[in-house]
C-alpha cells in the first residue's frame, strides 16, 4: 500500500449512545447543581434555556454556562422525551 495513501486515511471515532447519554447526564447534572448553589430553580432555568437558547438563563458559576453550551439542544430534547416516554 502507498504510504501517502495510508497517511491520508481519517480514522473516525464515535461514542456509543450509552456513553453520550452518560456524558450528557453528567454535564446537565453539573449545570443543575451550579444553578441550585446560586439559589435558582434549576428546572425553570434549564427549560428557559432549552426553549430560547438564551445563555443568560444559565449561571457562569462553576462554568455552568460553558458546559450547557456544549450540550446539543436537539439531542437533549430527544433524550428527555425518550426518557419521559420510557422508550
Amino acid at each position: 500500500m502507498n504510504p501517502k495513501a495510508e497517511k491520508d486515511k481519517t480514522i473516525t471515532f464515535s461514542l456509543r449512545e450509552e456513553d453520550r447519554d452518560r456524558e450528557r447526564h453528567a454535564m446537565l447534572r453539573a449545570v443543575y447543581d451550579a444553578l441550585s448553589e446560586r439559589g435558582y430553580n434549576p428546572l425553570v432555568q434549564i427549560v428557559g434555556y432549552i426553549l430560547t437558547e438564551d445563555p443568560t438563563y444559565i449561571t457562569n458559576h462553576k462554568n455552568a454556562r460553558a458546559i450547557m453550551s456544549k450540550i446539543d439542544r436537539d439531542d437533549l430534547m430527544f433524550a428527555l422525551l425518550k426518557e419521559y416516554l420510557g422508550i
